[in-house]
């Protein structure tokens, strides 16, 4: 990756199905160690987009760029190998293994082995060891034996991140992380994501309806609606933007 080359590039990105076009001409671009936050009501084409960065859909038109490569046509698990990582809205643990279990399974694969629940690797091996670091990362030391399924929400929210990091990804899509997380536990959850920006300078894409938490945690905003992008800008501006209160936050444009 050049200096000033993005560390992903979305260009002229739109997925049709039928008649329905969902997101239209979307371009935006995401320097290294930047934070942005994806808003916009429900049906704008936030997790859409995801999708289709991470490769879950194919897009009609449009090209997707990570670090300057095309993936636009390759499979999620190449993406995934090409550092795009994500969670999803909805938890997807291995409920009867331990936190510590979980993140030493998505080590084992980051490292070349398999994702087998019955030949772990010894508990001095090097996937032990970056379960623990990611562990202790966000903040579950001390859950590492307990059962993922018993966890609460924002600590299972937790455990996703520390098994994501496990992959090592260049970067991170969060998809409504603070989605069904009880009030109590959303700060702590907030503080891990600041983590892995401010302290860890990693690359994130978040989708959040919370928007108290993107804007106290992002560099920039990028606005959807109706499929298509309505505003990439820094936080201020976006609030301040006429189209977007109009659209958006229910102001008179």
């Amino acid at each position: 990756m050049t200096a000033n080359q993005p560390v992903l590039a979305v260009e002229h990105l739109s997925l049709q199905i039928g008649g329905a076009r969902i997101l239209e001409d979307v371009t935006l671009q995401v320097a290294e160690g930047e934070m942005l936050g994806v808003i916009g009501p429900n049906g704008a084409g936030k997790t859409t987009l995801f999708n289709l960065i991470s490769g879950v859909i194919a897009p009609t038109s449009g090209t997707i760029r990570l670090n300057g490569r095309d993936v636009t046509n390759e499979q999620i698990h190449r993406r995934a190998r090409a550092g795009i990582g994500r969670t999803f809205q909805t938890s997807s643990l291995f409920n009867g293994l331990s936190a510590h279990e979980n993140v030493r399974l998505a080590a084992q694969v980051e490292l070349g082995g398999s994702l087998s629940i019955v030949r772990f690797p010894n508990k001095r091996d090097r996937a032990s060891a970056i379960a623990s670091d990611r562990l202790d990362e966000v903040g579950l030391a001390h859950h590492a034996q307990t059962d993922a399924g018993v966890l609460s929400h924002g600590d299972k929210r937790k455990l996703e991140i520390a098994m994501l990091l496990a992959t090592n990804p260049r970067l991170i899509l969060l998809d409504e992380p603070m989605a069904g997380v009880a009030s109590g536990d959303v700060p702590g959850l907030v503080e891990v994501i600041r983590g892995l920006h401010k302290d860890s300078g990693r690359t994130v894409l978040m989708v959040e309806h919370h928007i108290d938490v993107v804007l106290g945690l992002v560099d920039n905003v990028a606005v959807m609606h109706h499929g298509q992008l309505l505003a990439h800008d820094t936080p201020e501006a976006v609030m301040a933007n006429p189209a977007v209160q109009g659209a958006y936050l229910g102001d008179a444009a």
